[in-house]
C-alpha cells in the first residue's frame, strides 16, 4: 500500500479538490517499533450494537499491539452516531451533481433505439445506471431541490464538520485511532440488497472517517461466526499515512491473519 501510495499521491492541476504539498515516502516509517505508540479506543466504537465475535477479534488484535509496546488511551467521538445520516445526505447529493453530465449525449451509456431527445435521455439513464446508483441520485436530487437544501444539505454539511472537530480533539490525545471495520462479520454477497438502510448501518464506524477526510485502513484481524472475517480498523491524523502504514505493517508482521482465509471460502 505505501509502495503504491507513492506512486499515485501528488498535486494534480486539474483536480480542484487536490492539494498541493511536498511529495513524502510513505514507506519511510514501516520497520518503525511500536513501543510508546498511543491508540485510541473511541467509546462509541465499543458500545451497543457491536457483536460479541466481532468484540472479541478487536479486542484481541488491541491485546497484540500492547505486547507490541503500545499503550491505550480512551478517546471520545460523541458526533459519530450522526455520521451516517449526514453521509446518506451528503454523498448522494454530490453523486447526484457529479453524474447528471451522464445523459447519453456527451458522456456514458446511450440507448440503442428512441424516437426523440427526452427519451433517449430517460432511456439512457434508466438502462445505464443500476438501483443504487438511481436511489442515490432520487435522494440527492431531493435534498438539493429549493425548499430542501438548508434543511437537509446545509445541516449535514455542518455535522461534518463537527465531527471533524471530534477527531482533532481525539487525535490531541493519541497517535491512531482503532476499532471494528463493521459492527458485525463479512455477510454474504447479496444478503442486505433488499434492505439498503441495513447495508447503510454497517457503514457506522467507517462513514466518520470520510467525513473528516482522515486516512484509513481495514486489515484482517480473526474469524467471527460462521467463520467469516472481521476487520480492524485503523485511522490516522490529517497527513499520517506514514505513520498508519507503520501501525499496520508491524501488526501484520507479528500476526498471520492476512495469510489465512475461511475454510469455507476456499
Amino acid at each position: 500500500c505505501a509502495l503504491l501510495l507513492n506512486a499515485m499521491a501528488g498535486f494534480d492541476e486539474r483536480d480542484s479538490t487536490s492539494l498541493e504539498r511536498p511529495a513524502e515516502d510513505y514507506a519511510r516509517d514501516l520497520e518503525q517499533p511500536l513501543a510508546g505508540l498511543r491508540i485510541g479506543l473511541p467509546r462509541e466504537f465499543f458500545a451497543e450494537g457491536l457483536s460479541a465475535d466481532v468484540a472479541q477479534a478487536v479486542e484481541a488484535a488491541i491485546a497484540a499491539y500492547r505486547k507490541l509496546g503500545a499503550v491505550t488511551v480512551d478517546v471520545s467521538l460523541p458526533n459519530m452516531k450522526l455520521s451516517v445520516p449526514a453521509y446518506y445526505v451528503i454523498a448522494p447529493a454530490e453523486a447526484s451533481s457529479n453524474l447528471s453530465r451522464f445523459d447519453g449525449v456527451r458522456y456514458g451509456w446511450r440507448a440503442p433505439q428512441y424516437g426523440d431527445l427526452a427519451e433517449m435521455y430517460c432511456k439512457s439513464r434508466a438502462q445505464g445506471f443500476g438501483a443504487e446508483v438511481k436511489r442515490r441520485i432520487l435522494i440527492g436530487t431531493y435534498v438539493l431541490s429549493h425548499g430542501y437544501y438548508d434543511a437537509y444539505y446545509l445541516q449535514a454539511q455542518k455535522i461534518r464538520r463537527l465531527i471533524a472537530a471530534d477527531f482533532a480533539e481525539a487525535f490531541k490525545n493519541c497517535d491512531v485511532i482503532m476499532g471494528p471495520t463493521s459492527p458485525s462479520v463479512a455477510f454474504g454477497f447479496g444478503a442486505k440488497s433488499a434492505d439498503p438502510v441495513q447495508m447503510y448501518l454497517s457503514d457506522i464506524y467507517t462513514i466518520s472517517t470520510n467525513l473528516a477526510g482522515l486516512p484509513a485502513l481495514s486489515l484482517p484481524c480473526g474469524f467471527g461466526n460462521n467463520n467469516m472475517p472481521v476487520g480492524l480498523q485503523i485511522i490516522g491524523n490529517w497527513f499520517g499515512e506514514a505513520k498508519m502504514l507503520n501501525v499496520a505493517h508491524q501488526y501484520q508482521k507479528a500476526t498471520d491473519w492476512h495469510m489465512k482465509f475461511p475454510e469455507q471460502m476456499r
